[in-house]
């Protein structure tokens, strides 16, 4: 993928390159006109949350995080207390998808193709199709990636990144601009703390050092630790939301 334009596609360069690059201004601007367009579906997006007191939720992080366990998890103990659905996005298969739709909740699968993140307008068409209830929470889980999808604003209320502990606890210093952008991170699979080398205050701290408003829970979707605090956050993001 290009990392400038977000197209999805890989671009052949046949010039060699020097250390100085004369289309660097005309890059800036491909990336200005993506990142704009994005914000102006982004905004429509937001305005139907609004309107509709829909809590949209941008959920990111590495392939095999666990997100989508931890997702299930999440339906299992929310969905008798308020209406509940699922946007999953993937580059292929609806593997996922299968998996959420098993819970019983609504859920609309994208594929991204080549793209290493879902957009504003992709979730505008999905939010036609799924159409979820007036006074719902609507997760949005997203590609697994730790860059992209923090650029990519989606109308969201809040995003949030999860980062299991197998992945190592300094992902907060190499992955800067996803944890500067997440309103909450989670460090999850915490059953597996005595089997790996990751040091949760350390991670916290380097967490706080990018964004030091980042709330953090801890949680383990196969032994439920951490799953009630998880719900709690969720819900009063969803009483304040729809009282509003």
């Amino acid at each position: 993928m290009c990392g400038y334009c977000g197209c999805g596609h890989d671009h052949e360069h046949t010039h060699e390159h020097e250390h100085s690059h004369a289309h660097d201004s005309r890059i800036i601007q491909i990336e200005q006109d993506i990142l704009g367009e994005n914000q102006r579906f982004a905004d429509q997006n937001r305005a139907y949350f609004a309107k509709n007191h829909i809590v949209a939720l941008n959920l990111m992080s590495s392939p095999g995080s666990g997100k989508t366990t931890l997702l299930i998890e999440t339906i299992g103990a929310l969905k008798q207390r308020c209406a509940i659905s699922v946007i999953e996005g993937d580059q292929q298969t609806d593997l996922d998808a299968k998996r959420i739709a098993a819970t019983g909740v609504p859920v609309l699968q994208i594929n991204t193709g080549k793209a290493c993140h879902l957009d504003a307008h992709r979730i505008g068409h999905a939010l036609g199709d799924l159409a979820p209830s007036n006074n719902s929470i609507l997760f949005i889980e997203n590609v697994g990636n730790l860059v992209c999808p923090a650029l990519f604003d989606l109308g969201e209320k809040a995003k949030i990144v999860i980062l299991s502990v197998t992945e190592g606890d300094d992902k907060p210093l190499k992955y800067p601009h996803m944890f500067a952008e997440a309103s909450l991170m989670i460090i999850n699979k915490i059953d597996l703390l005595p089997y790996v080398s990751f040091n949760v205050e350390q991670c916290i701290e380097y967490a706080k050092r990018v964004n030091p408003s980042i709330e953090v829970l801890q949680t383990s979707a196969t032994t439920h630790q951490g799953i009630e605090p998880w719900c709690d956050w969720l819900l009063q993001t969803y009483d304040a939301t729809i009282t509003a």
